[in-house]
């Protein structure tokens, strides 16, 4: 059984969710944003399955392109089901990115979708690596399993009179983009603007999936951190911190104390949304947050990467090649400004 989801159904599209990309709000919130949406249940007699799929408009055209994020590896009948979607949407290609670990098991999978269907590896936009802690285990254990001066450093916060507190108001937003502004900045990254923010934050507290919080020192906010809880997990997607009184040591408070805020949640797994991978190189402008999080003895874990079910070939080899040139003349126009 296959059919479009209703809203009546959104408690059991989220029980099957396999990660907030996947879940009901995460889907209002992109609406929000002006994108399109299809929801697709799959089922005998119950929704077993669920894919949300965001469709984006290619600019001055009247083409799409679908994407998938965090979902199970669909079967080849709902690739079937997904591809008249497509076709209906204008889509030229679909990304799916699963929540699968890499095995055996899902490689087959994947292999038997590449023989089926036109499925090729696709650009990547969801990080293929992530750290994941086993937070079920006793404060005890998770503070003897944490690298000596990850646990050195959260004691210090708390020596120091850092404090954490949940901050759902819009005082909380403002502390928290404050900051987000200040660390894309310092770190040259880019990021969402405040809208999208926003607007992601109204929709995801108000379901009660989304918590905002702040570390304070003195009076001041020194790190801001926004995290959801879903089936079971606690996530940690965006964090944002001042460069004053950084030896105090706030964030590594701030990553403790969610960890206890999800115990307390009855969350079994925290899942810290993206690392880089095994050899990470030190020069990377991630390596710093990597290791920040790796020093609480979480589990690297490897996703399956990142796919193209391609419904229009031509069309896609074009996308491609257009895709290309406009990322060379980005990276020309930085290397210019610099």
């Amino acid at each position: 059984m296959t059919k479009e989801v209703a809203d009546k159904d959104k408690q059991k599209f989220d029980k099957v969710a396999k990660h907030p990309l996947q879940s009901w709000s995460w889907g209002e919130f992109r609406k929000k944003t002006g994108v399109g949406l299809s929801r697709l249940g799959f089922g005998d007699k119950k929704i077993e399955e669920g894919f949300q799929i965001t469709w984006h408009k290619i600019p001055y055209t009247n083409y799409c392109i679908g994407y998938c994020p965090k979902s199970a590896i669909p079967s080849i009948e709902q690739i079937e089901v997904i591809k008249i979607e497509a076709k209906k949407r204008k889509a030229i290609f679909v990304k799916f990115e699963p929540n699968e670990k890499i095995n055996s098991e899902t490689e087959k999978k994947i292999k038997q979708l590449e023989k089926k269907f036109n499925w090729v590896k696709g650009k990547p936009l969801f990080t293929k690596y992530t750290f994941q802690l086993d937070i079920s285990k006793s404060e005890e254990e998770l503070l003897k399993n944490m690298h000596q001066k990850t646990r050195y450093n959260l004691r210090l916060a708390e020596k120091r009179g850092v404090e954490i507190i949940e901050d759902n108001s819009e005082k909380g937003l403002e502390d928290y983009w404050k900051l987000m502004e200040e660390t894309t900045k310092r770190q040259g990254f880019f990021a969402h603007g405040k809208e999208y923010h926003r607007k992601m934050w109204q929709t995801m507290t108000e379901s009660g999936m989304g918590h905002l919080f702040k570390a304070v020192y003195e009076g001041k906010t020194l790190t801001t951190w926004m995290v959801f809880i879903l089936n079971d997990t606690i996530y940690y997607p965006y964090g944002a911190s001042s460069n004053e009184h950084r030896e105090v040591m706030a964030s590594n408070l701030m990553m403790w104390e969610v960890i206890r805020f999800g115990k307390k949640n009855n969350c079994k797994l925290f899942d810290m949304w993206g690392s880089l991978g095994p050899e990470p190189d030190v020069h990377d402008p991630w390596y710093g947050f990597h290791k920040f999080k790796q020093g609480y003895g979480a589990e690297l874990v490897e996703f399956l990467g990142s796919f193209d079910l391609v419904v229009n070939p031509l069309l896609y080899k074009i996308y491609g090649f257009t895709d290309k040139v406009r990322w060379l003349g980005l990276k020309l126009i930085a290397g210019i400004r610099k």
